[in-house]
């Protein structure tokens, strides 16, 4: 499995929007859902890999289709 480096919460808000995810709640962390699943992205960057590949995972997706989201 390919490793997903650390990205900028910024860049990981924008690629779950393309993928149907909408910002629900902001604070030091920023909640998203489909309707379907929620995730929760830490406002600091870059986010850690290990962070950042449990967030992909959430979401649903694997590592290629998220950087391909990027």
């Amino acid at each position: 499995m390919p490793r997903l480096p650390g990205v900028n919460h910024p860049f990981a808000i924008r690629a779950l929007g393309k993928a149907g995810f909408q910002v629900i709640r902001q604070g030091k962390h920023t909640i998203m859902s489909n309707g379907v699943r929620i995730v929760v992205i830490p406002r600091h960057n870059p986010i850690n890999s290990f962070t950042m590949g449990k967030i992909v995972k959430d979401a649903g997706f694997t590592i290629e289709e998220f950087t391909r989201l990027l």
